[in-house]
């Protein structure tokens, strides 16, 4: 698998993954749904998950749940890797 491959799956793999979390806080009212999405994303998510969840918003944000974007404000973004 080339880097390229990787990344894609990686990229993919978090937007599943986010997506599946706000598909279950849709049931919930709209700002619940907003801090419930946030909230298991901090307290689950370690912050190289994060940390690509952040290049996916970043970039725009393609793929992601309106629930995840607007969330996305509550989650802890990460440091860099390099600081």
């Amino acid at each position: 698998m080339s880097l390229d491959e990787h990344r894609a799956s990686t990229r993919d793999k978090i937007i599943r993954m986010a997506n599946q979390i706000a598909t279950f806080f849709h049931s919930k009212p709209r700002e619940e749904g907003i801090a419930g999405t946030a909230e298991h994303i901090n307290k689950f998510w370690e912050p190289r998950m994060r940390r690509h969840l952040f290049e996916i918003i970043d970039a725009g944000g393609d793929g992601l749940d309106e629930l995840v974007l607007a969330a996305s404000s509550t989650i802890r973004r990460p440091a860099d890797a390099a600081a």
